[in-house]
């Protein structure tokens, strides 16, 4: 069983990472968030793995930080719920968005990720919500202030960038020029430069 990766990384993209250790290039299937914040391609990087066997293939699900495994692995406990649609959901919004929302039996929140039906997120709430005490509580996010910046984040989504990212890129905007929060084209275009 393989527990956690570390090597180089000779190629990523998003849904997935191929880190070479000791000779072998490993496939991982990875998260947005988590392709996001690997190194360059040719650094060195390392992976908490999930490794999931079936009778037909053997895959590896890597996460950053164990806080992304542990929810994965609470994920999957849901039925109907499998490895890939776990990764789909974390990739969709960020951990403590999505134990939040889970907590706050907010469906309207969970069915804003692709591929997450009202019935997939009754489920999610169901089944989970008793479950997720050992998580730490959310901080206070800087892109949920204010009208113009869930307008902004509304208007980045649009453009086809990834909610995280858009999320990210507000957030920073705004710790760089707190009045801009207030200010919808401001805020667009400091947030339009910082997003990846």
């Amino acid at each position: 069983m393989i527990a956690h990766l570390r090597g180089k990384l000779i190629h990523k993209q998003p849904g997935q990472a191929i880190v070479e250790a000791g000779g072998v290039g490993y496939d991982v299937a990875i998260s947005v968030p988590a392709f996001a914040a690997l190194p360059a391609v040719g650094a060195e990087a390392a992976l908490h793995i999930y490794t999931n066997v079936r009778e037909d293939q053997i895959a590896l699900y890597g996460f950053l930080d164990h806080e992304e495994k542990r929810l994965f692995e609470r994920l999957i406990t849901v039925s109907g719920v499998g490895p890939r649609v776990a990764i789909g959901i974390l990739s969709g919004l960020a951990v403590e968005r999505t134990v939040q929302a889970i907590r706050a039996q907010d469906h309207a929140q969970l069915t804003r990720i692709p591929g997450v039906g009202k019935k997939l997120a009754e489920r999610l709430v169901v089944e989970l919500k008793d479950k997720l005490d050992d998580f730490a509580a959310p901080p206070a996010r800087a892109a949920a202030q204010g009208p113009a910046a869930e307008d902004v984040l509304s208007a980045l989504v649009n453009l086809g960038y990834q909610r995280i990212a858009a999320e990210r890129a507000i957030e920073q905007a705004i710790a760089k020029d707190k009045e801009s929060a207030a200010d919808f084209d401001a805020l667009f275009r400091g947030a339009l430069k910082l997003i990846r």
